[in-house]
């Protein structure tokens, strides 16, 4: 719509940008945004509006996502309703959907609640059976409850590891796995067809049924009991952050349960708080977000640093280091290491294991799979596809074993068809109190696997562009990567490009078509796609050290990742971004 990139708009872009404002402000239920879009038009604020009307929320790899605000583009409990309502047409398909409830979760954040609210009421008024969490809860908690309530849906209100102005809806299919196509697109076509919000019917909460507190107990013991049994003493310091989020009770109870008495919770990130007032940016990932951690690591002399973020379906973990410092891990370290514990502790005679996980992910695990006897299948991005895949797979006679994406997500046993960063936690805690029994440390194991599968090192570049001229540079980045892609990176010839728009024949559903390009050289990988939650261009290299018998793992890490930083850099600035 804009005419020049400094959002200038002529008479008629401006006369249609107002007329679908006021259109959306006139069909709003809620007051307070109703309020704030009409002196948005009143100020004439185009570029603002603009920015608020592009389009209507669409499921990513993790549901619907977006900054809290009135308009079409912006998360709000008109968009809340309307996505409800078309999932309410969908599940009406089925006789059985007035019998079988709807479960419904949240974390912290400031909306959360209300956004809930307005979720239950609207399937309270087409008489779908609601059951609700009563409090902030771990997204694992709500997966899980929907296959062990027998529940034909269930709803997250959470953002995730977004920033406090996001919030999001996650949404689970009765198979207990997040919703994917064409599901997904049904859903938004009807949200389209759908009238005014505020004339969507809405029920009297009395009506919902409340969430036991024994659900929780049922699924600690489903995860205890999918544990290896590991013969060591759990005697192990602990420090652990929820980073402000919903974890800190449930896993406390979980470790507590499992043996392991010395856990130490940061104090100032325990309580759930959606404003999250000790870190910019909620994301365990990001720098910074373990300073307070790693301090009372230090002061604690921990053994191990554990960190979900704030609905705890990802796990960060660091590890001392033999110089006194912390090494964070990164997500596909830690997947690796969860792999190999996994197919080291779950064998099964006669049924071959698959263990999962996204394509963007270290390559490493197919050798880490072949090692142990196990498939390795690789799979789009988001855990909804690990899980639509490994069921699939195991409809075939496979058995599940692991599955994981490089972003903190691990799904690690099959009580949660989803990424669970608190079993995550437990089971990687195990892996090394099973370390140090064998007189070793989780850094040897790793370096371990290094030496018996080559050094593989991860990187990944984002290149944030925010608002509709960030979304048309990012899909611009991605045609140029298709259409001219360099012939060298970072003095690595590219000897391959492959188009996920295009999936391979006879692929199945969880390999394509997606918008992502992979070109490959010698000894590795480079892999670009745009974020599905976020207003990035992601860019993962993958990068296959040259490690000779003698020579130190430090050394030749380090060489490795300066190579795959060059190339991450060097495709930057191909596609004419600036380096982030």
């Amino acid at each position: 719509m804009p005419t020049t990139d400094s959002n200038r708009f002529d008479p008629a872009q401006i006369a249609e940008l107002t007329r679908r404002a006021r259109a959306w402000a006139a069909a709003d239920p809620d007051p307070v945004s109703q309020a704030e879009l009409v002196a948005l038009i009143e100020a004439r604020a185009h570029a603002e509006l603009y920015e608020r009307m592009l389009g209507d929320l669409e499921f990513g790899t993790a549901g619907l996502r977006g900054v809290v605000g009135a308009g079409s583009a912006r998360m709000n409990l008109a968009v809340v309703i309307r996505v409800t309502r078309a999932l309410v047409d969908q599940l009406l398909r089925a006789d059985e959907a007035r019998r079988r409830p709807v479960v419904i979760g949240g974390d912290a954040r400031p909306d959360s609640a209300r956004f809930a609210d307005a979720a239950a009421r609207v399937l309270i008024a087409a008489g779908i059976p609601v059951k609700r969490f009563p409090q902030p809860v771990p997204t694992p908690l709500v997966a899980y409850a929907v296959r062990a309530l027998g529940a034909n849906a269930g709803i997250v209100i959470t953002a995730s590891h977004n920033p406090a102005a996001y919030n999001g809806y996650k949404l689970y299919l009765a198979n207990g796995v997040q919703v994917i196509p064409p599901l997904d697109r049904e859903i938004a076509t009807g949200m389209q067809a759908l009238g005014a919000a505020k004339d969507i019917p809405l029920g009297d909460l009395a009506e919902q049924d409340q969430i036991q507190s024994t659900i929780s107990d049922r699924y600690r013991a489903a995860v205890r009991g999918e544990l290896p049994r590991v013969v060591a003493e759990r005697k192990l310091r602990l420090v652990y952050t929820p980073l402000h989020g919903v974890g800190a009770e449930l896993l406390e109870q979980l470790f507590s349960e499992a043996g392991y008495a010395d856990l130490l919770s940061v104090p100032e990130q325990r309580e759930p708080d959606g404003r999250f007032p000790t870190v910019a940016f909620p994301n365990p990932e990001e720098p910074g977000a373990l300073d307070l951690a790693i301090s009372l690591a230090n002061a604690e002399h921990a053994d191990l640093l554990l960190a979900n973020d704030p609905d705890a379906d990802r796990l960060a973990v660091a590890i001392p280091t033999p110089a006194g410092g912390w090494l964070p891990l990164t997500g596909n370290q830690i997947g690796l290491l969860l792999a190999d514990f996994a197919l080291t502790h779950g064998a099964t005679r006669g049924v071959q294991r698959v263990v999962l996980s996204s394509l963007v992910s270290s390559p490493m695990l197919e050798s880490v799979a072949a090692a142990h006897g196990a498939h390795c299948e690789r799979v789009l991005t988001g855990f909804k596809w690990v899980w639509t895949a490994a069921l699939a797979l195991e409809a075939r006679g496979y058995r599940y074993a692991f599955g994981y994406e490089e972003a903190l997500g691990y799904s690690f046993g099959r009580a949660v068809r989803d990424k669970d960063g608190i079993s995550a936690a437990l089971a990687f805690v195990e892996l090394a109190a099973e370390a140090r029994a064998s007189q070793h440390s989780v850094l040897d194991r790793l370096h371990a696997l290094y030496r018996e599968h080559g050094l593989w090192v991860s990187v990944q570049h984002n290149v944030v562009l925010e608002g509709g001229a960030g979304g048309v540079r990012i899909l611009r980045a991605m045609q140029q990567a298709l259409d001219l892609p360099p012939s060298e990176l970072g003095g690595r010839a590219v000897s391959a490009v492959r188009d996920l728009r295009v999936p391979e024949a006879d692929a199945p559903p969880w390999r394509g078509p997606t918008l992502l390009v992979e070109m490959r050289f010698a000894g590795g990988r480079v892999v670009v796609r745009p974020s599905g939650t976020e207003p990035k261009l992601k860019i993962y290299v993958d990068l296959l050290g040259d490690l000779s018998e003698h020579e130190s793992i430090n050394e030749c890490e380090e060489r490795a990742l300066i190579s795959a930083h060059s190339v991450a850099r060097a495709l930057i600035r191909a596609l004419g971004l600036d380096v982030a």
